[in-house]
């Protein structure tokens, strides 16, 4: 995953109209990249803490980029986004700490 792929895919998911699906998407991805950062941080000891969390957080996201495809798909909205995120686990986390990136900065 690279700066311009991540954007990419955050636009055309940001350009959809369904605002709740939307948010949850952002939420999620918002979780696991605190959750990335907090395991960066943590010793061995507490990696082994937070492991389970961590994969379920993942899930989460990965589950939340599949159903706004799916209702995209539904509203008949543009939904390719989703197979250029692909199914990596690790590209789809790493697109999850760059949609983090890209929201703090709208937040300015």
């Amino acid at each position: 995953m690279d700066w311009e792929r991540a954007t990419r895919i955050a636009h055309a998911i940001g350009s959809s109209r369904l605002q709740v699906v939307k948010m949850g998407l952002f939420h999620k991805a918002a979780d696991y990249a605190r959750i990335r950062v907090d395991w960066q941080l943590a010793t061995a000891e507490e990696r082994l803490v937070m492991d389970a969390a961590r994969t379920r957080s993942h899930d989460a996201f990965i589950e939340a980029c599949d159903m706004m495809a799916r209702c995209m798909e539904d509203e008949q909205e543009d939904f390719s986004w989703r197979v250029d995120l692909g199914k990596d686990r690790k590209e789809i986390g790493d697109f999850a700490c760059y949609l983090h990136l890209i929201l703090g900065l709208v937040a300015r």
